[in-house]
């Protein structure tokens, strides 16, 4: 019964606010009439990105807490701020009536209306409780258009996301000091597309239903035309969630060479959720091949366990600060999406980009030279490199740990023995072989035969991947799986540019968004602290075997959730996917040691673009598992029981 009062209040006030405008000469906006003028046909125009649609800790209508991202779900958003008693009808119910009109058309239209969500956020969360959310939005689940009534644990909460969106408001108060329950503010709408980027915000004159659907049509399907997506193509373009959300740089740099660059940090706090590693490791995941481990390699849940801890411990480090997750960062890609090259201890530069571990445990070659070739061998190169974890020798590392309390009988339980050599590398290799990650829109589309996983312009990428683009050449597909990789090394012609590069006299700097000075290089050409960033020189291969006909090869990479492990190449000179088709458009770079299997493509400008869309289809599903899993795992902080701290009578090791 209460529930029943409450939601006939609540619509008591929107009517009673609509039909007070309809009887007094109150000017109500054009949203509530027909468009005045016509709108512009979907797809005969361009909509500019703004900036990343900032995120923030939610609560949904049935009490759930969640990330505002996790509601976007590879979808093009509506978002807009309201609260359920305002009475404002150029406000809030405003945005709640052409939201309801949005919705009626995207029901007629159900292969758009899939890929459309729209979210109604409260800004009064101390009245707006997740019971009053649900009642206000009682009714709009058509089953077609995802509709989700938020609010937040607080205005502590909701506070980071208005100012992430540049909302404000004031709460009114009566002349005791007591919150009336009414709340002033611009009404501010936001169109949001599939990769969470803002490309519209529609003030009360403009925010109206007709333009807000031809906005989605073009965000969805640029060949639309004459207002009308195309049954033809549109049928297509039913694209499902990567299931990589939680994937992205710790700060987003687009913009930056702007003087109104914002930073958009992603908050440092660490909450996560244990998952079963050895499921994933042991299981059969679509598109990827049982794993086959090497012989002697029995894995076990309490291997997994002591690897992953160890993966993400900084104290394994000589200065206790860098773990393997430092270069290998689970948002992004286990890679690293901000360093071209890694950067190691005491804040040494290594001169190569820190590849992607997932699904490392398929490889039988390591490293960009290839220089090793088992999981377990190669952990050891970073934890010894000076420019790394810096670990003087192996005996340093196996008494360290022996030292660090909480490992106490940790390698007992998973081997039988007290920490060695042999036991740590095979540690670290067994939460590696859980890192496996496919079930890809690819993989449903290819290998599950579902149509619809990936769009008509991905498929059209993946045409050219095998044939015009001749990329499947080196990035290999077998029937019943792919690896997207020849484990071979081929020169592209990229290491050779590094090589040749010559400094500039001059270079320009940036020293803080929209401020470039221009440098005099022959400043520091002669200091040798800078040799290396002058004179790159990495002759790849050349390094292990000496002959002159191995310069510049470098191991084929897997493809696999490439479009989250930017930059890319073994120095990470190529920031975007993009950048990475037209290098290999053009031929890559010319040179006496060329591989025969580069050249130019002639691909068009659209081409490049379709084969940038299929690469972005090869994403896992799993990989916010992985993340999750990931955020649940201590670090390493440092206490007085560490065996870098020196205690009175008790040597450190």
């Amino acid at each position: 019964m209460e529930r029943l009062k409450l939601y006939l209040s609540l619509f008591f006030v929107m009517f009673c606010a609509i039909s007070f405008a309809q009887r007094t000469e109150y000017n109500i906006a054009p949203g509530y009439n027909q468009l005045n003028f016509k709108a512009p046909d979907p797809g005969s125009y361009t909509l500019e990105k703004y900036n990343l649609a900032p995120d923030g800790n939610i609560v949904d209508s049935d009490g759930k807490q969640k990330s505002l991202h996790d509601l976007f779900d590879n979808k093009v958003v509506l978002l807009n701020f309201m609260y359920s008693t305002c009475t404002d009808v150029n406000g809030c119910p405003l945005a709640t009536a052409v939201f309801h009109k949005v919705r009626n058309l995207l029901n007629k239209d159900p292969n758009l209306g899939k890929q459309v969500s729209l979210i109604s956020m409260s800004f009064d969360p101390e009245n707006d409780s997740p019971e009053v959310m649900k009642l206000y939005g009682y009714g709009t689940n058509s089953g077609v258009v995802d509709w989700n009534f938020l609010t937040t644990t607080s205005p502590a909460e909701l506070n980071p996301i208005l100012d992430g969106y540049g909302q404000r408001i004031l709460k009114e108060y009566d002349e005791e000091g007591n919150y009336i329950g009414s709340i002033s503010h611009i009404l501010r709408v936001f169109l949001i597309d599939k990769n969470k980027t803002v490309r519209n915000i529609y003030s009360v004159s403009y925010l109206h239903s007709d333009v807000l659907i031809n906005d989605i049509k073009t965000l969805v399907d640029p060949r639309t035309k004459n207002g009308t997506i195309e049954s033809s193509s549109i049928s297509e373009d039913i694209v499902v969630a990567s299931g990589a959300s939680l994937a992205k740089p710790g700060d987003y740099k687009e913009g930056y060479l702007s003087k109104d660059y914002t930073t958009n940090a992603e908050p440092l706090e660490r909450i996560g959720k244990a998952t079963d590693l050895y499921a994933i490791a042991t299981g059969k995941q679509l598109g990827l091949p049982k794993l086959k481990f090497p012989e002697g390699t029995f894995l076990t849940k309490e291997k997994i366990a002591l690897g992953r801890k160890m993966f993400y411990d900084r104290r394994l480090s000589h200065t206790d600060t860098i773990s393997c997750a430092i270069c290998h960062v689970p948002e992004m890609g286990f890679a690293h999406n901000e360093l071209r090259t890694a950067v190691g201890t005491e804040g040494r530069s290594v001169p190569r980009n820190a590849p992607t571990v997932l699904n490392v445990g398929y490889l039988t070659r390591f490293f960009h030279d290839a220089r090793e070739s088992s999981l377990e061998d190669q952990a050891w190169g970073p934890i010894l490199n000076h420019n790394e974890m810096a670990i003087p020798s192996p005996g340093y590392l196996i008494n360290k740990i022996k030292a660090i309390p909480d490992y106490n009988n940790l390698f007992e339980k998973a081997y039988g023995s007290k920490p060695n050599m042999d036991n740590i590398s095979r540690a670290f290799a067994a939460y590696q072989y859980s890192l496996l990650s496919a079930n890809s829109a690819f993989d449903r589309w290819y290998y599950g035969k579902e149509k619809y996983a990936i769009s008509s312009d991905a498929k059209k990428g993946f045409e050219i991947f095998t044939g015009k683009g001749a990329c499947v050449s080196c990035h290999l597909i077998n029937e019943e799986y792919a690896l997207f990789t020849d484990e071979k090394l081929h020169n592209t012609g990229i290491g050779y540019e590094a090589s040749m590069y010559v400094e500039p006299p001059v270079k320009k700097v940036i020293l803080a968004p929209g401020l470039e000075i221009d440098v005099d290089t022959s400043s520091y050409a002669d200091d040798s602290r800078f040799k290396d960033e002058i004179s790159p020189n990495d002759l790849g291969l050349y390094t292990i075997t000496q002959d002159p006909n191995d310069r510049w090869k470098f191991r084929t990479p897997p493809l696999r959730n490439v479009s989250i492990t930017a930059p890319y190449m073994h120095n990470g000179a190529l920031s975007t996917l993009r950048e990475v088709v037209e290098f290999y458009n053009k031929g890559g770079v010319k040179n006496e040691v060329l591989s025969p299997m580069i050249f130019p493509l002639n691909l068009t400008e659209q081409e490049v673009g379709y084969l940038v869309e299929f690469l972005k289809t090869l994403t896992g599903s799993n990989i916010d598992e992985l993340i999750l899993d990931a955020r649940d795992v201590p670090i390493g902080e440092i206490s007085l029981n560490d065996p870098n701290w020196f205690h009175e009578n008790k040597p450190r090791y």
